[in-house]
């Protein structure tokens, strides 16, 4: 049998967005042309790392803490040994520090290299956006996954438009989907729950959702709201939800692999924040049936059409958060309707089948451009 070894790298394999898309990925490409492999600098609660080796895919991990200090040194060297010793092909970096240092230490030894930006620059230091400035050079194409950070790139540092590559974030359909399931028990006696799953950093506003869910709570008293994940800002948001007065009301549940029964549980979702390309957890949380309410930034508005899959409220405006988690509430027909729709949406548009096969096709473009053969395998 033959295939292209190819080469995933991740910050870390743990909590968060690009960790689940690399290890989506990885698992979706095991039983094609390709022969994945993902490396990583933080093996610490890297609960994804069980994950891909529980399906048989290898992971690298790369003991880099800093690129100012011995240890880049120590990973690029454990790079070109890995990539000789397993004859790969291709590398995708994943996030902005393995786009730096992916280009840097394996540009010279792979035939294709591909970067990410999953996000936006401005949440950089100048640093990194001037080393991102160099890695677009020298990346054979780069990744964005809406194209509101593509056109930002476009638009802020003249990216050229031929070395983009759109491809939205898929939705595991095995994994979320609609059913029926008990409430968590802090909230088992919730009329109508309302939650969010997301990493607790300051961008993702919860003091927003908070102070909205207020707001309905106090006119509709049976309302509950689950909030799972962890982050810095965890303990300042759980100090507000108690001078609110929503200690009994509202329940903390730590960050943990197992979400899907979570989201299932929920009536309505939230995702307020600020900064945004595509949130996997909003796309999750559709396809579990969810009635999604986002922020209308980054690529949530090419992900929920408004009223007819989700509700897109203004970012700058938290009173039309609340107005339309009130309708949310009020609305049980639309609430229904929206609920149907988002699961449509989620799985027949961002499935992670359409983003695998749109992935794969990248890669064998460039493989084939570059005229890289395949490698014998057992």
């Amino acid at each position: 049998m033959t295939k292209w070894p190819i080469l995933l790298l991740v910050r870390e394999l743990g909590h968060g967005g690009c960790e689940r898309d690399t290890t989506k990925l990885a698992i979706a490409l095991k039983d094609t042309c390709f022969e994945p492999h993902v490396g990583a600098f933080h093996e610490q609660d890297g609960f994804r790392a069980a994950e891909l080796k529980a399906a048989g895919i290898p992971v690298l991990f790369l003991p880099v803490r800093s690129f100012m200090n011995s240890t880049a040194a120590t990973g690029a060297r454990m790079l070109h040994d890995y990539i000789r010793e397993h004859q790969i092909r291709l590398i995708h970096a994943f996030d902005v520090a393995l786009d730096v240092f992916g280009c840097f230490a394996a540009r010279l030894h792979v035939p294709v290299l591909i970067t990410a930006q999953l996000s936006y620059r401005d949440m950089y230091s100048w640093i990194f956006r001037l080393a991102l400035r160099i890695t677009d050079w020298m990346a054979d194409r780069v990744v964005v996954n809406s194209a509101a950070v593509g056109n930002s790139l476009k638009g802020q540092v003249g990216f050229p438009e031929s070395k983009l590559y759109l491809c939205y974030n898929g939705v595991d359909s095995e994994v979320f989907y609609p059913a029926t399931v008990p409430r968590p028990k802090p909230v088992a006696d919730a009329e109508l729950l309302i939650g969010s799953v997301c990493v607790m950093r300051q961008e993702k506003r919860v003091d927003w959702m908070l102070r909205s869910f207020h707001e309905l709570w106090k006119q509709y008293p049976g309302l509950r709201m689950l909030l799972v994940g962890n982050g810095p800002e965890a303990p300042r948001w759980m100090e507000l939800r108690d001078r609110l007065g929503l200690r009994g009301v509202c329940h903390f549940e730590p960050g943990r692999q197992d979400i899907a029964d979570f989201m299932r549980a929920i009536d309505v979702y939230l995702n307020t924040s600020y900064s945004e390309s595509f949130p996997n957890a909003l796309l999750e949380a559709m396809a579990c049936g969810c009635c999604v309410i986002g922020s209308n930034v980054g690529g949530i508005p090419e992900l929920v059409t408004h009223r007819q899959d989700g509700f897109v409220f203004d970012s700058q405006d938290p009173d039309h958060l609340t107005r339309l988690l009130r309708e949310a509430v009020e609305n049980r027909s639309l609430r229904e309707s929206i609920r149907r729709e988002a699961v449509t949406t989620a799985h027949e548009r961002f499935s992670m089948r359409i983003t695998a096969e749109k992935t794969m096709s990248l890669y064998k473009t460039l493989l084939k451009e570059r005229g890289v053969r395949q490698v014998e395998r057992p």
